[in-house]
């Protein structure tokens, strides 16, 4: 069951919410934890009913451990770290042990045969949680809770799939009776803006990117010869296809939440207005840059030594961060790709510094544009090879890009020029004038829209850093109750459900993470 379909929106998210308003009646907040948390092991158990017990085991073995190291006084480091290795272990088995006998085989040219085995939705994303939760008590950092309560906090089915990954802190206050008993109009009108804001962006915009970015990759993959302006549209559009597909499950995330009275913690800040690299992470799945940040940068060593040990310590965090992303060896470069972008800006900023101090007199300032462009050019690059299935794939694509061989647009203005000459009504529109449409209606609104916590600063403004609400943007939106915004509200809507209809129910990107 995904956010964007018939069954979730229209059955399983109504009769959820319906029976939670029903029973704030009784003020019971036990009552109210147990059937969020009844509705979220049902979210997940429909997709795949035997792996809700490897939830329900997680879960509980985590609470345990937490439990024995919040009261242990002895042998407290070995707790924790038998806890972290177990989540490891799990993780590890489940999404990376096909691909390590699969390498296994390749390089002993041995014969090693492992059943296949099936990723289990949001693993990546409850073990992080969890792991986080199991150092935090060792740190004491995390009061110990109960487990109703603790099971809440990991399976709270708008988060549990693909995030945002949360902290203790954030979640666990508010599932107290203050927080949970009340029903306020309020928050409904909130979260259900925010929800059809983030189901218009993956039903309209994501999934009508889709085919054009799956069309150049296939073809990639497959060794068909592609042009200039078709290489750069396939990266272009996967590029703004995962924009607003991770976006609208965020935004969905966030407004569900409320509709219960939970805020769930920014996650996503208009990263392709970023102007530099490490800017993009503070922007991109930003609980998950915090996570690797708290939990394995600062660990490592973080900004201590000389450059070259930052360097190496940004270099391995990268390359982990996108092995995390996938079992495949195009995921690793691609974080080791983020981890060099890192470095070079650091060792910039670093010889920057050096030639200011010493030669006060020489002016180095990039214009912002210049930043953002080559910002964000890297970050296209880095797509190519996080969606290509294979390294021959994405350098074919990656050279074609960088090619002057079929750099010429006759042909295109040639077939455009046929196509309105003759009857424009009459004939059928070339696929690619469509593709260009979405890409350039997907871009503008990417680089020059206010973002979703910006429209709604006027009533969530309180619960986010200021510097989150000071995103550049060519306009201003601010959402008021009205009813003008109620009518545009209908309009998302209607056209968000025929787009679910042309689509058929795809499935969020990040999913497969």
């Amino acid at each position: 069951m995904i956010f964007s379909s018939y069954a979730f929106l229209f059955v399983f998210l109504p009769i959820t919410f319906c029976g939670f308003a029903l029973l704030t009646y009784f003020k019971n907040e036990y009552v109210l934890v147990a059937w969020l948390v009844g509705a979220s092991l049902l979210f997940y158990g429909y997709w795949n009913p035997p792996y809700l017990l490897l939830l329900l085991l997680s879960t509980g073995c985590n609470y345990a451990f937490g439990k024995a190291i919040h009261r242990a006084t002895q042998k407290r480091k070995m707790w924790m770290v038998i806890a972290v290795g177990l989540n490891l272990a799990l993780l590890g088995y489940f999404k990376y042990a096909n691909f390590f006998v699969a390498n296994l085989n390749a390089v002993l040219h041995a014969d090693v045969h492992l059943q296949h085995i099936f990723l289990p939705l949001g693993i990546s994303f409850f073990t992080f949680q969890q792991i986080a939760y199991i150092v935090d008590v060792y740190q004491r950092k995390a009061e110990q809770t109960s487990l109703m309560h603790y099971c809440l906090f990991v399976s709270f089915f708008p988060q549990l799939i693909a995030g945002p990954i949360v902290h203790h802190k954030e979640m666990l206050p508010q599932f107290t009776r203050q927080n949970i008993c009340s029903i306020q109009s309020k928050n409904i009108a909130i979260g259900l803006t925010i929800l059809l804001m983030g189901f218009c962006k993956k039903t309209v915009i994501a999934d009508s990117l889709a085919p054009f970015a799956n069309s150049v990759f296939l073809a990639a993959k497959s060794g068909t010869a592609l042009t200039f302006y078709q290489a750069w549209g396939g990266a272009l559009t996967y590029t703004m296809q995962l924009y607003f597909d991770f976006s609208g499950y965020i935004d969905m995330a966030i407004g569900m939440a409320l509709l219960f009275g939970i805020h769930l913690p920014l996650n996503f800040n208009s990263p392709y207005k970023a102007l530099n690299i490490p800017d993009f992470w503070r922007r991109w799945h930003m609980t998950l840059s915090r996570f690797i940040r708290d939990y394995l940068y600062i660990p490592l060593g973080g900004n201590r030594g000389n450059l070259l040990k930052r360097s190496s310590t940004l270099i391995i965090t990268m390359t982990l961060s996108g092995l995390w992303h996938g079992a495949g060896w195009t995921f690793i470069f691609w974080g080791l790709l983020h981890g060099f972008y890192m470095v070079v800006h650091h060792c910039w900023h670093a010889l920057r510094r050096e030639v200011v101090e010493y030669h006060s007199g020489i002016h180095m300032a990039v214009s912002v544009f210049s930043r953002w462009f080559l910002t964000f050019l890297a970050i296209t690059i880095g797509w190519v090879f996080f969606r290509s299935e294979n390294f021959a794939s994405a350098w074919s694509l990656l050279s074609t890009m960088f090619s002057t061989e079929t750099l010429s647009p006759l042909p295109y203005i040639h077939e455009f020029g046929l196509w309105w000459a003759k009857d424009i009504a009459g004939i059928r529109v070339p696929e690619w004038i469509y593709g260009m449409f979405w890409l350039g209606m997907s871009s503008a609104i990417a680089f020059t829209a206010p973002n979703t916590q910006q429209i709604m600063q006027n009533v969530l403004g309180p619960f986010y850093e200021k510097e989150h609400l000071k995103t550049w943007s060519l306009f201003s939106v601010k959402w008021r109750p009205t009813l003008w915004f109620a009518l545009l509200g209908a309009v998302i809507t209607v056209m968000s459900i025929v787009f679910l209809t042309l689509y058929q129910e795809r499935e969020f990107l990040y999913f497969q993470f």
